[in-house]
C-alpha cells in the first residue's frame, strides 16, 4: 500500500466523482456537490489543474482524495492554506495524515517565502484535527463565524499551524 501525491490530470475525472460526489465527504469538507462529469471535469479545468499546488492522493496510483497548499500573497506570502480531503471509505487508516506530512514538506521546499502552513477545520470535524495533530500542526485556537460552508452558512474553525521551523511528526 503506497500513498503517492500527484497533480490531477482530466482523466481522472471519473475517479475524482466517485469520492467527491461521496455524501459523507461533502458533509465534512467544503467541497460540494458535482451534479455531473462535465461539471467535475470543468472543476479540473478551472480550478485544480491551474491550481499552484493541488494534488491527488493516489494509493497504488489511484487517486482516493486531494490535497492542496496554497500560497499567500504579497504581504501574506510568508503563510500557505492546507486544504484536504479523502474518500470516506479510506478514512481512519492513517492516509490523510501521511498525505499532509507529505504535503507540507514538499510544499515548504516549493515555495521558500512560505514560513507558515495553516489550516482551518470545522470545529465538529475532530477528525479532520486528530489528522492535523499527529502531522505536528499546533491548535491555535478558535476562529469564529470565519467561513462560509458550501450551503453559504458561516461556521467557526479550529485554527492550527505549522512552522518551516517545526518538525514534522514521524
Amino acid at each position: 500500500m503506497e500513498i503517492t501525491l500527484r497533480p490531477y490530470q482530466l482523466s481522472d475525472v471519473d475517479v475524482f466523482m466517485e469520492w467527491a460526489c461521496d455524501d459523507e465527504v461533502i458533509r465534512s469538507s467544503r467541497l460540494r456537490h458535482y451534479s455531473s462529469k462535465e461539471d467535475a471535469l470543468n472543476y479540473l479545468k478551472e480550478e485544480a489543474i491551474p491550481h499552484p499546488w493541488y494534488r491527488a492522493i493516489c494509493l497504488d496510483g489511484r487517486p482516493i482524495g486531494f490535497i492542496s497548499v496554497r500560497p499567500g500573497s504579497s504581504e501574506g506570502r510568508c503563510r500557505g492554506i492546507i486544504s484536504y480531503a479523502l474518500g470516506s471509505k479510506y478514512w481512519g487508516r492513517g492516509l490523510a495524515t501521511l498525505a499532509v506530512k507529505m504535503a507540507v514538506s514538499r510544499a515548504f521546499q516549493e515555495f521558500p517565502d512560505v514560513e507558515r502552513i495553516e489550516g482551518a477545520v470545522h470545529l465538529n470535524n475532530k477528525a479532520s484535527q486528530r489528522v492535523l495533530e499527529k502531522a505536528g500542526f499546533l491548535k491555535e485556537g478558535v476562529l469564529r463565524k470565519y467561513l462560509f460552508t458550501n450551503k453559504g452558512r458561516t461556521i467557526d474553525v479550529a485554527m492550527y499551524s505549522l512552522l518551516s521551523t517545526d518538525p514534522i511528526l514521524d
